[in-house]
């Protein structure tokens, strides 16, 4: 398997969490149209029928041994049936904003999760970039923006954080064992096959549900909004970050999450009408210095 140099590397994890958080913001608007449930299993089948080409072995890699097959499903599992479930109820629980402040705990999880389980060592900076991480966007927590809207989506503000908290640690989870996955298996393979797993999983509740729910209400821009959210979040993200994380340590791979916060809370002033204060404009910027000291290029000793 082909890895990618660091510097593509660094850009296919950035790029990655950045698309995750505006998926993040606009699954807000969908869940108020679709049932989770259903939301999900639509997600899982637009992303199947785009990756059939990806299920194949190709000619160069090993057959899934029964450890791989485990890693496979958990991923799936974690990543991206818990993790969506999660996500969307939390976001429409509390707002994509909250859901930013909370999801700041992810590079910390990461990095902790590695070195548990991975025996990964976490660089100095690197800890360093990740108390900032946490730091910048947890200043969040100081503000109260003014959102529209707030009063409804507040109505289950703590069920609303703990279903973000959850989704935090599965996408550490996530990140964990997609490191361990890269090692043996493609980056597009592990994305059709975690999506199919998905599409499985959420196929019972999908199934009754979309016998009962009357898609001729659903506007054409509203179509548009699901397909752009099924590839982002099945197909563009998932593929993304495992060929990054095939050539960077998951601890900081970690680092990168911070963006989703940023992208989430972004996303939900642009397109949703949240407000962002200068707190929190600080905030973020203090989050995309964490970004720039566990990627800038360690000196290298010139040796004589």
């Amino acid at each position: 398997m082909t890895l990618a140099s660091r510097p593509i590397a660094y850009f296919c994890l950035g790029l990655s969490m950045t698309l995750v958080g505006s998926y993040v913001a606009l699954s807000k608007p969908l869940a108020l149209i679709f049932p989770v449930m259903l939301l999900a299993w639509l997600r899982f089948g637009i992303g199947a029928i785009a990756m059939l080409g990806w299920v194949k072995r190709p000619a160069d890699e090993p057959p899934l041994s029964r450890q791989t097959r485990w890693l496979l499903f958990f991923e799936s599992f974690f990543g991206n049936f818990l993790f969506t479930l999660c996500m969307i109820t939390g976001v429409a629980l509390t707002s994509a904003v909250t859901a930013g402040v909370t999801m700041a705990a992810i590079p910390a999880a990461v990095a902790i999760m590695s070195w548990i389980f991975l025996r990964e060592s976490v660089a100095a900076r690197t800890w360093a970039a990740i108390a900032l991480a946490v730091l910048g966007i947890s200043l969040n927590a100081l503000s109260k923006p003014d959102t529209p809207g707030a009063s409804l989506s507040a109505s289950q503000p703590l069920l609303g954080q703990l279903l973000l908290v959850a989704a935090v640690l599965c996408e550490a989870t996530y990140a964990v064992i997609g490191k361990k996955l890269t090692a043996s298996v493609s980056p597009k393979r592990i994305t059709a096959l975690i999506n199919l797993w998905g599409f499985a999983l959420s196929a019972p509740a999908g199934l009754y549900l979309a016998w009962q729910f009357d898609f001729a209400q659903v506007t054409l821009p509203q179509w548009g909004l699901l397909l752009f959210y099924a590839l982002a979040a099945c197909v563009w993200t998932v593929w993304l970050w495992m060929t990054g994380l095939s050539t960077i340590p998951a601890s900081q791979a970690g680092i990168f999450t911070v963006l989703l916060p940023i992208s989430a809370a972004l996303m939900g002033m642009l397109a949703l009408g949240e407000r962002i204060s200068g707190m929190q404009s600080l905030a973020f910027a203090i989050a995309l210095t964490s970004v720039v000291i566990a990627t800038w290029p360690q000196s290298r000793s010139v040796k004589r």
